[in-house]
């Protein structure tokens, strides 16, 4: 009997009942506009803002309508414009060079190592090609490069970091959270991020400078004291007058139903990454196949799982892709000539200059990915990766015929 997963990869759990009841109580209330509130109400963007600075150990956060958004944000605020030159992995998601073209700034992409990180030997070299004076880092799929190397490298270069958190939300380097070592950390609560209202993004930084100016960017008009993880009045004192309203905020029904799964939050990472080492255990020594190392440093949120098929051909991996498809493991391939659904490489980024990065194409081209939503079990976890093992296998062995047939599980 050929064992069958017949879960959904992109379902995620339903919002908390906390967080449904906090909807419904803005919902009947009416103000869901952050600065609209009565009389001795604090609004619920400006509870979020607060919460989340205590659980990341910020100075500062500001609640804002996307994760792409939050980019931008922060290298406006950062003093990125037209022509700037700015560095960041060749191995991202679109919305990283997308958010540096946003404001006229150029991708100067670094190469990706085995580990799925920024390579920080091209790291150093592209600072003093470049003269890039900010380095997006951007911890893509949730791997967290030497932290201690990476900053070390930049301070040298005086280059500051701005660091993508979309995928690191909860996870950190050294006991230091991630977004805690650079100049501000951007952070996402789009549907498939580790707490979801929908689409929505979080800034947090200890610079005053920066998120006054980010306050003002994203539309606080002059009603920046009605934020409680702000900065002083006087830090708005000059850039209220030459800082644009791009307005990006965080409406209260999204934060009241973002709170609570913050403060759940601890105990979702221990789920996610219960489902990873299952999915890790149950693949591991599969000819063919590369695990990912997870660094002893590194303390991670397992929200999807990586391997590689190392110098594989392209018909192989579709055909493992395929093959697992068949029996309902959903696998995502960063090989693809064109961009496919949320998947793309930095040759489809064609408002970027073209840049050769051997390296990260060699990775991409045997890199597979897969969500690991919460609404799997462990056990589904283990048939699935049963799966994947069995197809790579039989691939790997030069099977052409369907799907491989494995006893179903007792």
């Amino acid at each position: 009997m050929t064992e069958r997963f017949d879960g959904s990869f992109t379902q995620q759990e339903p919002i908390p009942e906390a967080g449904i009841e906090a909807a419904l109580h803005v919902l009947r209330h009416g103000r869901l506009h952050r600065y609209n509130t009565a009389p001795g109400e604090i609004a619920e963007a400006a509870l979020l803002e607060e919460e989340f600075a205590a659980f990341t150990g910020a100075k500062y956060c500001l609640a804002v309508a996307s994760g792409g958004y939050a980019i931008g944000c922060a290298l406006r605020a950062a003093g990125v414009g037209p022509g700037t030159k700015v560095l960041t992995n060749a191995f991202t998601l679109a919305p990283v060079p997308g958010a540096i073209a946003g404001v006229g700034a150029e991708p100067v992409f670094v190469d990706t190592t085995d580990a799925l990180t920024i390579d920080l030997d091209d790291l150093k070299r592209k600072i003093y090609e470049s003269g890039a004076p900010i380095l997006l880092l951007s911890h893509m799929r949730g791997h967290i490069c030497d932290m201690d190397r990476l900053m070390a490298i930049c301070a040298d270069g005086r280059v500051a970091v701005i660091e993508d958190c979309a995928h690191t939300m909860g996870a950190s380097w050294n006991d230091t959270p991630s977004g805690r070592h650079g100049l501000a950390a951007c952070y996402s609560t789009q549907t498939y991020k580790h707490i979801n209202s929908g689409e929505g993004g979080l800034l947090t930084s200890d610079n005053a400078d920066l998120m006054a100016r980010a306050i003002m960017l994203s539309g606080s008009y002059m009603l920046y004291e009605r934020h409680r993880a702000a900065p002083p009045p006087e830090a708005f004192a000059q850039v209220k007058y030459v800082t644009p309203n791009i307005s990006g905020r965080m409406d209260n029904l999204r934060a009241a139903i973002l709170r609570p799964q913050l403060a759940d939050l601890p105990a979702q990472i221990a789920r996610w990454n219960t489902l990873y080492r299952v999915v890790e255990a149950g693949l591991a020594a599969t000819p063919g196949l590369q695990l990912i190392p997870r660094p002893e440093a590194e303390a991670y949120v397992a929200s999807s799982f990586q391997f590689l098929l190392p110098d594989w051909p392209a018909d192989k991996v579709r055909a493992v892709l395929a093959r697992a498809a068949a029996r309902g493991v959903e696998l995502k391939w960063f090989g693809h000539t064109e961009p496919t659904g949320f998947t793309s490489r930095h040759d489809s980024w064609r408002y970027a200059r073209p840049q050769d990065l051997p390296q990260t194409d060699r990775v991409l081209a045997g890199l597979v990915d897969m969500r690991l939503p919460l609404t799997f079990s462990p056990d589904d976890a283990a048939l699935i990766a049963r799966i994947i093992r069995a197809e790579v296998s039989a691939v790997h062995q030069g099977a052409t015929a369907g799907p491989s047939t494995v006893p179903a599980a007792d």
